[in-house]
């Protein structure tokens, strides 16, 4: 029992999760989806939260550090020193010391050193224990970490609407191709269900002698074609589905329902505001990124010149120290002697050789590239965008003539069908109208398509974002 209640709540616990995730989708609920979910968005965010820790790391260091330690030390062997007689009024002393340091006889005895005594200074044992406070007062080098710090967070948060757009993007091309796909599946079915009659008919007509066997054999090579173009865009939906689902950052194979038809959302992609846009590039991430770069470029030549000035900081540090020739620094009778001092340190660079002016003036080289590269990104996102509106208004138009074009070859096909069946019109001049129709039918649904992807790359060139 107590089994089967662990197993419920597992469930329970495993639905919980499911539930999460959508069933269904429309474009807008797609796209706010993956901003959330998306691998790639998530990481951007977590970009953005390790540009806020390190903004804060380089902050802590121009803030007070404390440091404490603790040090003990036992002495195998203590260190012997060696002190003239006449030190002590020539008296003798005699210590044992360390043998090696005097050498052995032949029978293993000390040689004694003449006119010297050996002393050992301090106990066998000692514990310090300290603590140390640094403070820096001044460093040109900080004043440019915190600025580097502050527009590496700006360059993280660049980024991130990069990623965003990005994504925005990959989701709306993956819906727009599920959409395609299964609007394909759709018209290769009703043009194989319609041939099919047409063949059923003519193969009856030709069993009774008044139509030739060529008409029933062209009809089969077409109901063939159509058939493997079905089959081919049967697993191609199943393949623009996972993509759709790795975009939205679930699992590639999971379920999902688009509650939108391809029409539809290309009619919603149509509008002229989006032609009549400024071609102002400054509002653009990809300028905002190559303006960045400047930004640091700077800072970096701001820190090389900053390695010139002088450096200064301030310390206290006290403790206590502890003697033994016992381990008995945990008795209450052991002694501690305080220790405490105070002190600044001034570090005055005076001549590296000519390595700082080397340094500068590498900074600056990389500076003035940085500039060139902000002009040559400025130029090349005017060319984009306007290469980028002339994509899309030319797909527009061409969504139109199509649109046209399918409304003709539909008139076509279905006048081929009635002289063929009147004895008027050749199988081949029915075959030929019926691959222009399914002709006019793909290029329809891939300009529809086109409509749809062209609109949401200028939009994300230009940063323009408009919610479907």
């Amino acid at each position: 029992m107590k089994q089967f209640h662990i197993i419920l709540f597992l469930m329970c616990f495993s639905l919980g999760f499911t539930q999460d995730i959508p069933n269904s989708f429309t474009l807008q609920e797609a796209i706010d989806y993956a901003l959330e979910n998306n691998r790639q968005a998530k990481n951007a965010n977590r970009d953005i939260e390790a540009a806020k820790q390190q903004k804060w790391e380089t902050t802590a260091t121009g803030l007070p550090q404390l440091n404490a330690g603790i040090n003990y030390q036992n002495f195998l062997k203590q260190q012997v020193s060696i002190v003239p007689n006449a030190a002590f009024d020539g008296r003798q002393s005699t210590i044992d010391t360390v043998e090696e340091f005097f050498g052995l006889t032949a029978n293993g005895s000390p040689e004694p050193l003449e006119g010297f005594t050996e002393l050992i200074f301090g106990t066998k044992q000692n514990v310090s224990a300290s603590a140390t406070l640094n403070q820096l007062i001044f460093d040109g080098s900080y004043i440019v970490g915190l600025q580097s710090a502050k527009v590496f967070l700006e360059i993280s948060k660049n980024a991130k609407d990069k990623t965003d757009l990005e994504v925005r993007k990959g989701v709306i091309n993956a819906y727009g191709n599920v959409l395609l796909s299964e609007e394909s599946v759709l018209i290769f079915e009703k043009n194989i269900a319609v041939l099919q009659k047409n063949l059923d008919e003519t193969t009856k007509i030709y069993e009774n002698g008044l139509e030739e066997e060529e008409s029933v054999e062209q009809l089969q090579i077409t109901l063939s074609n159509l058939q493997s173009s079905l089959n081919n865009a049967k697993r191609l939906r199943g393949i623009a589905y996972q993509m759709f689902n790795i975009t939205l950052g679930i699992d590639y194979d999971a379920g999902v329902t688009l509650t939108e038809n391809l029409e539809d959302l290309t009619e919603k992609n149509i509008s002229l505001e989006a032609l009549n846009l400024e071609n102002d590039v400054t509002t653009t991430i990809d300028y905002k990124i190559a303006e960045n770069d400047k930004k640091s470029k700077e800072l970096l030549l701001k820190l090389e010149k900053s390695k010139a000035l002088p450096s200064l900081s301030a310390y206290l540090d006290g403790g206590y120290l502890g003697f033994s020739n016992e381990f008995t620094f945990f008795d209450r009778e052991q002694r501690w002697a305080g220790f405490s001092s105070f002190g600044f340190n001034l570090n005055l660079p005076i001549f590296s050789s000519g390595g700082r002016s080397a340094a500068t003036q590498r900074a600056r080289i990389n500076l003035e590239k940085s500039k060139d590269d902000l002009t040559e990104t400025e130029q090349r996102l005017k060319l984009e965008i306007q290469t980028a509106k002339s994509n899309y208004k030319f797909a527009t138009e061409d969504y139109y003539n199509k649109k046209q074009n399918l409304s003709l070859a539909e008139r076509i096909e279905q006048k081929n069908q009635t002289k063929f069946f009147e004895g008027i019109a050749s199988s081949f001049e029915l075959r030929q109208a019926q691959t222009q129709l399914y002709t006019a039918q793909q290029e329809l649904l891939q300009t529809m398509l086109n409509v749809i992807n062209s609109k949401a790359e200028l939009e994300t060139i230009t940063n323009n974002i408009s919610n479907f």
